[in-house]
């Protein structure tokens, strides 16, 4: 079995000053090649810091355009008001989006669901104090009122389709008076042409408006499961 080897020793002054001289090589060749890169890296530092400060800058400004954006729409929103010639204007699905928009302006969280199988619900709305809220959209032409029809089927959905606890139908008409009394009876609420005025053109809050109770604890519970 071969020994591995090993350093020795210099021996004499002969082998003692050769050693000395490659030493010394090797620490010249090991200061000039520290050298050249601190010189290189102090060349190079404007590169990186520049791309740095480019990159941080392009990142505070998509930030503050954000932030600056949903300002702005928080802004339009709370100013939204909609006349009643507007919504006669408009179609069904013009007419649903604004109303979504209005919640959203009353601090609900909103969202447009209408179309083919709703189930009577064309708009939702989540409000961390007042619950949820179905809307049933009925754009009408001038002079139209909704029947008592609409109201039954609201009321068959809102609780077991949607979990709601506030049920409103909202027109830019007239309600009839069967529809009007039958809702009252049975905590369907309703906006009119009147009440839709108030709401959307004179800025009254939607809850304020219908005085809409806060949602009971055990609907909450319900909810959560």
């Amino acid at each position: 079995m071969s020994r591995g080897w090993r350093l020795r020793r210099p021996r004499g002054p002969l082998e003692v000053a050769s050693a000395a001289v490659v030493a010394l090589a090797v620490l010249v060749m090991a200061t000039q090649t520290l050298t050249v890169t601190a010189g290189a890296l102090i060349d190079a530092w404007p590169v990186p810091l520049t791309l740095a400060l480019v990159g941080g800058a392009a990142a505070v400004w998509r930030v503050r355009r954000s932030v600056g954006g949903r300002r702005r729409k928080d802004a339009r929103l709370a100013a939204l008001r909609i006349t009643l010639a507007e919504f006669d204007a408009m179609d069904d699905r013009r007419f649903e989006c604004v109303l979504r928009d209005l919640l959203v302006r009353d601090g609900w969280t909103a969202r447009r669901v209408g179309g083919g199988g709703d189930q009577a619900a064309d708009v939702i709305g989540d409000h961390t104090v007042l619950g949820r809220i179905v809307v049933q959209a009925k754009h009408t032409r001038v002079g139209g009122k909704v029947g008592s029809a609409v109201m039954y089927g609201v009321k068959g959905t809102a609780g077991p389709a949607h979990r709601a606890d506030h049920a409103v139908v909202v027109t830019n008409g007239f309600l009839t008076r069967d529809a009007m009394t039958w809702g009252n009876r049975h905590t369907v609420h309703w906006v009119d042409r009147e009440r839709l005025q108030r709401w959307a053109e004179s800025g009254a809050a939607l809850h304020e408006l219908l005085k809409l109770p806060t949602r009971s604890r055990s609907s909450w519970f319900k909810r959560a499961a």
